[in-house]
């Protein structure tokens, strides 16, 4: 990341298609944050609670696993069909905290495995360095995440002594490839959770955000309680706000011998990390889950049809400038993604540093190497395209420089 934006400060005048960041003028007017803080607190003394027990809550330390756990389990129900208690969720400052508390919950021995679906959001495999964690590579296939794969993987792991405790997936719309998992490949990979004993750790921001109707959550086929969920309002509502959730329903026992939820280890982790969620992000949230009648839902209309447009605007445009007698003479493809923020472009050079730099300096385009998200190796010849940040014009624009950058590059 601090590479990326140094390309993006040295060239300020290129199209990015870099940062993996929601369109800002969806976001909407500031002073509406006012509104939801006040709609929350409207809440609270509906509920009964008197003027100071209102003023505590937003101004006070609050509890480990947050004050709106109520609403975020209420807005999965209507979502997502997902059916959890409340005590089954912890509020997070952003997803980011989540992947951290979740995965330090969960793996602690040394022979204690962390899978990843490769290639994989940085963000995971980051939290897993700075955890000691080791991480294993499950690599993607041609059309994105295989269980057989995981399968031989888990084999290959047990038969080196070593346990696989966690898989991180993101199945929808995936940051980085744009790929997205099949309800087959779902249930397979359900089914490969309870078999083998581990958890599936399901990461999947961009659902909401997405145009159509989309293939139901790991979470909300969960059957046996395998799935923790990790979630984020950065794409639904917007970044700044920086309040996420765990969902972690699976019954533990403590180390008095008492029964109880995962969500409550990851809570007293969080405890000892930033002590809790910072209240008055959390009247936001609260505030909008109101507004939006329990339902995150709500409020995506315009954000799902803004990246929808945009996803099949640089499909097009790509089709454009590279038609299949072109693409196929170079050796140049892509996927189509349905939704997301992303897609991947394949090419036939090393779209490495180097070539980014050429890119940025002597077309003004700027991209992501892919290889940045493989935590071994792989990659090196395909690049990350996200479509989010960008206008139709700027689309057009980057496009026709991205496409005389990989032409020149591929003549080289």
């Amino acid at each position: 990341m601090n590479f990326l934006n140094e390309v993006t400060m040295r060239f300020p005048r290129a199209v990015s298609f870099a940062p993996g960041r929601p369109f800002g003028p969806l976001f909407g007017d500031p002073e509406r944050m006012f509104d939801h803080a006040r709609r929350y607190l409207a809440h609270l003394a509906a509920e009964g609670r008197s003027p100071e027990q209102v003023r505590e809550a937003l101004f006070q330390y609050g509890p480990a696993s947050g004050i709106i756990r109520d609403l975020i389990a209420d807005s999965l129900r209507l979502d997502e069909g997902i059916v959890v208690p409340p005590d089954a969720v912890v509020v997070t400052s952003g997803a980011q905290e989540a992947m951290l508390l979740t995965v330090r919950a969960l793996i602690a021995g040394q022979d204690d495995v962390l899978l990843v679906s490769t290639p994989c959001y940085v963000g995971i495999t980051g939290v897993a360095r700075l955890l000691g964690v080791t991480v294993v590579a499950v690599p993607e296939g041609p059309t994105g995440f295989d269980p057989a794969t995981l399968d031989e993987v888990i084999r290959a792991e047990r038969a080196r002594g070593r346990r696989p405790r966690a898989c991180y997936v993101v199945p929808d719309h995936s940051n980085p490839s744009g790929n997205t998992i099949p309800l087959a490949a779902r249930s397979a990979l359900l089914s490969l959770a309870a078999r083998h004993d581990f958890l599936v750790l399901e990461d999947s921001p961009y659902r909401l955000v997405s145009p159509g109707r989309q293939l139901p959550t790991l979470k909300a086929m969960d059957e046996r309680r395998r799935v923790v969920q990790l979630g984020s309002y950065s794409k639904t509502f917007f970044p700044g706000v920086r309040v996420g959730f765990v969902v972690a329903d699976q019954p533990v026992t403590d180390g008095a011998g008492r029964q109880t939820l995962l969500a409550d280890e990851i809570a007293k982790i969080k405890s000892m990390v930033t002590l809790n969620t910072a209240p008055l992000s959390q009247a936001v949230v609260g505030g909008l889950l109101l507004e939006g009648e329990g339902r995150a839902s709500a409020f995506t209309a315009p954000a799902s049809a803004f990246y929808g447009d945009a996803m099949r605007h640089t499909i097009e445009l790509l089709d454009r400038w590279f038609p299949a007698d072109r693409r196929e003479a170079i050796g140049v493809r892509w996927n189509t993604p349905t939704g997301g923020f992303f897609l991947t472009l394949q090419v036939p050079f090393r779209a490495d540093g180097a070539a980014l730099a050429r890119s940025a300096e002597d077309y003004g385009v700027i991209w992501t190497p892919m290889s940045y998200f493989y935590p071994d190796a792989g990659g090196e010849t395909s690049i990350r395209l996200s479509v989010s940040y960008l206008t139709p014009e700027q689309l057009e624009e980057g496009v026709a420089r991205l496409a005389r950058f990989v032409t020149a590059e591929a003549a080289r």
